[in-house]
């Protein structure tokens, strides 16, 4: 199979030829909106499935310590020792992506490149902060 979209298991298709995308007259000339993304990252099939995951241990967590029970119970450290490690990956996965997006725009527009290497540093921000509130959860 020649088709670089084809994968184990697809059934084989009658496909048409892959064109070149032409911009309509309107956006001829200007900067371009969009760079392609040349690779995956490793969990980008899975990242909804997994931002569930931390999604329902964070509302079970925070729903929890607003009803009153402590820190330091069994189900709020149930919830962290599940969510917090998917947190921690998706975010990674998330960084990833940034990481590629920020450097793929240098040469095009190097404006955004730069606006996507400070979203980097925030999101590397926030896992420093996610695991400094784990560890505040997980030793209380």
């Amino acid at each position: 199979m020649d088709d670089p979209r084809y994968e184990p298991g697809m059934p084989v298709l009658d496909r048409q030829a892959v064109r070149t995308p032409t911009l309509p007259p309107s956006l001829q000339g200007l900067p371009p909106r969009s760079v392609p993304e040349l690779r995956p990252t490793p969990l980008q099939r899975h990242y909804i499935s997994l931002s569930v995951v931390a999604l329902i241990c964070g509302a079970v967590a925070i729903t929890a310590i607003e009803l009153g029970v402590p820190i330091g119970s069994p189900l709020v450290k149930l919830c962290v020792v599940i969510g917090a490690p998917v947190l921690f990956l998706t975010t990674a996965d998330a960084a990833l992506r940034i990481w590629r997006s920020a450097w793929a725009w240098m040469p095009v527009n190097p404006g955004r490149g730069l606006f996507r290497l400070a979203w980097f540093l925030a999101t590397m921000s926030l896992l420093a902060v996610l695991a400094v509130a784990t560890w505040a959860v997980l030793s209380a």
